[in-house]
């Protein structure tokens, strides 16, 4: 199987920089993002020409996801948890082997997502702590370097994922989170395009005026699964949630996240947090099941 792809590559010697979006079916300004970069190669022979490297775009990794309108393809796999994937097996198994395959040919990767259609996440830069000292100073570069507000190491001891697969191949990698809530914002589409210029530049890969920076938060968590939003501030009811909370507020240990009621309302609990820190992902999506995530707190570091 292979993965929908762009590939340029510049008349100077450089490294070969992956970016891919729609991981999952239902993150829209990455698919846009990386076609505008196609567009920007193709109408710009200049800005080809004086590459140097190569990069490759996929604009839909998981293309069975995206034609459903969902995050996972029709076999129910989350295509973020089965990496590597295998050749032969179901057709996310096989979009992550592809999708393997390519991220361990790179020099650099680049993996844009959003909170999908039923979270919003703040703008963020996050990467793995990598133990090699070599690969984790180039992907602290990369995320500062995209220009996104906040910046967050987390923990690499998580598999199945695309970064999981860079790190084992030791390949600097970072991903990226805009909002989300099945929406089209042109802002994230935006900065992702300029993100990834930013990124290129960094690596030396073509000459862009620095912009100004944006980044005002940098986190990292070393706490295993520090990483893994989706079991945070788990819901203890299936039901309908109202968040109290919105993105980006400030929060201490014991203030409500949100209320969860069943469908009639017999049934409401209150979530409260259990950290402090600030809301830096937010469901949206009012149905909510048992064990599923309502929200994620960053810590803030002192």
């Amino acid at each position: 199987m292979e993965l929908a792809k762009r590939i340029f590559r510049g008349q100077i010697d450089g490294p070969q920089l992956l970016i891919t979006g729609a991981v999952h079916g239902d993150e829209f300004e990455p698919m846009a993002a990386i076609r505008r970069l196609i567009d920007r190669f193709q109408s710009d022979k200049e800005l080809e020409t004086k590459l140097c490297g190569s990069v490759t775009l996929v604009p839909v990794v998981n293309e069975a996801a995206f034609l459903r309108g969902h995050r996972c393809a029709d076999d129910g796999l989350d295509l973020a948890r089965v990496c590597p994937g295998r050749a032969d097996g179901s057709i996310t198994e096989r979009t992550a082997r592809a999708l393997s395959d390519l991220i361990e040919s790179a020099d650099y990767y680049i993996d844009l997502h959003t909170g999908g259609t039923e979270f919003a996440v703040l703008p963020l830069a996050g990467y793995s702590i990598h133990s090699d000292v070599k690969v984790l100073a180039a992907q602290r570069r990369m995320a500062k370097a995209f220009n996104l507000p906040t910046v967050w190491g987390t923990a690499g001891n998580l598999d199945g994922r695309s970064l999981s697969v860079a790190r084992d191949a030791n390949v600097p990698a970072i991903y990226t989170e805009y909002l989300g809530s099945a929406s089209y914002c042109e802002e994230g589409i935006v900065s992702y395009v300029d993100g990834c210029l930013n990124v290129m530049a960094e690596l030396k890969m073509l000459a862009r005026q620095p912009p100004t920076n944006r980044v005002e938060t940098i986190v990292e968590d070393p706490r295993p699964n520090s990483g893994h939003m989706q079991v945070c501030n788990a819901s203890p009811i299936s039901g309908y949630f109202e968040a109290e909370v919105s993105l980006g507020d400030k929060i201490k240990v014991g203030d409500p996240l949100g209320t969860v009621c069943d469908t009639v309302g017999a049934d409401c609990r209150t979530i409260v947090a259990t950290q402090s820190g600030i809301v830096l992902v937010l469901r949206t999506f009012p149905r909510v099941h048992e064990g599923e995530s309502v929200g994620v707190i960053l810590e803030m570091q002192t």
